[in-house]
């Protein structure tokens, strides 16, 4: 008969900790990355964050995951190789907030990616939460980048460059023309872009991101450039008419974001329903108190490093890593020469 020690490891730790209060047992928590092929993908999550990577087309790095069948698991302390679930089941509003459990339950709210295209990403779009419930069963996906490293004349598709109606949208589909439609903007380091659902989108070829969205893997392909997937020798399939009565035909003005670079202290990023990113340029240590915060934190390197202090103990923070502050912990002490961190939370 096969056992299961990691079962066997993971019901002892939870007999354990049963004795403990969270605050004894929870600390800043690191997870192991799952990397995802991608046929647009690239070698920048190993070449630019350091990622143990040797399949040359790994598109993305889920840093932390709640998806069904992609759940990422502690690396490192005495909770190793628990699941976000088990964390949840053991420790429930001490480790994702008060409020943030009775809304979600055992379900974590966000997907933390990083994203290397080497080519384009298919134009896409993403459904809300309603109808992304009655059709799936699942969460909605509204999202945000924050552009980490970009080519030169790097771009993005966000939007339309003019407002629209569905028979034009149709006629351009039919066409292969639909490229016409969209709104490219040229990006740089540092530019941050919200993507609401239903508004159409791409990431462009020579873009290194870090995306934070909702947890939700729902998205509607609409066109892919007639390119063949190496690994299937197939095209991929798209998703048109269920994408046609989400879409957002209207434009904007602006779709980028602009944020304030102050020195120290939290910079508001983008503030949604959905989750709040702030932006911190840190050249001193800093003790950052989330005594009046009803959530976990997340912490992401976007340059340089640092160290989170708790309770004596020491958890280092490098370009390429994500590390979560559950909801119990009252302040964590940083201390950095110069770093640069996405700060989420709900």
């Amino acid at each position: 008969m096969l056992i299961n020690y990691k079962y066997f490891h993971n019901l002892s730790m939870i007999i354990q900790i049963t004795h403990m209060s969270p605050t004894q047992a929870l600390y800043p928590l690191k997870f192991e990355p799952l990397f995802k092929y991608r046929m647009w993908g690239g070698q920048k999550l190993r070449t630019h964050l350091n990622k143990s990577i040797t399949n040359p087309q790994i598109g993305e790095s889920w840093e932390i995951s709640g998806v069904a069948n992609d759940e990422t698991v502690v690396a490192d302390g005495w909770l190793k190789g628990f699941t976000l679930q088990l964390l949840i089941e053991k420790f429930t509003a001490q480790f994702l907030g008060h409020s943030v459990f009775q809304k979600f339950n055992n379900e974590f709210p966000l997907l933390i990616k990083f994203i290397d295209a080497k080519t384009p990403l298919s134009i896409q779009v993403h459904p809300s939460d309603e109808i992304a419930k009655k059709r799936h069963n699942s969460f909605g996906k509204n999202e945000m980048w924050y552009i980490m490293e970009a080519d030169k004349d790097a771009e993005i598709i966000l939007g339309f460059k003019g407002s629209t109606d569905k028979n034009t949208y149709q006629q351009h589909l039919e066409n292969h023309t639909v490229l016409e439609l969209m709104h490219h903007q040229k990006v740089k380091k540092g530019d941050a872009f919200y993507i609401p659902t239903g508004r159409i989108h791409a990431i462009g070829a020579g873009i290194l991101l870090a995306e934070i969205q909702q947890t939700s893997n729902i998205t509607y392909r609409i066109y892919d450039y007639d390119r063949v997937d190496q690994a299937t020798g197939e095209t991929r399939d798209l998703h048109n008419d269920l994408a046609m009565d989400v879409l957002d035909f209207n434009s904007q003005d602006s779709y980028g974001t602009i944020y304030e670079n102050k020195e120290n202290t939290p910079n508001q990023l983008i503030h949604s329903p959905y989750f709040k990113s702030d932006y911190l340029n840190l050249t001193q240590n800093i003790n950052k108190d989330f005594s009046q915060r009803d959530s976990f934190t997340i912490f992401i390197c976007m340059e340089g490093k640092s160290n989170l202090v708790y309770k004596g103990v020491t958890y280092r923070l490098i370009l390429g890593e994500t590390i979560l502050i559950p909801a119990v912990i009252d302040s964590v002490n940083i201390e950095t020469n110069g770093a640069k961190l996405l700060e989420v939370y709900m």
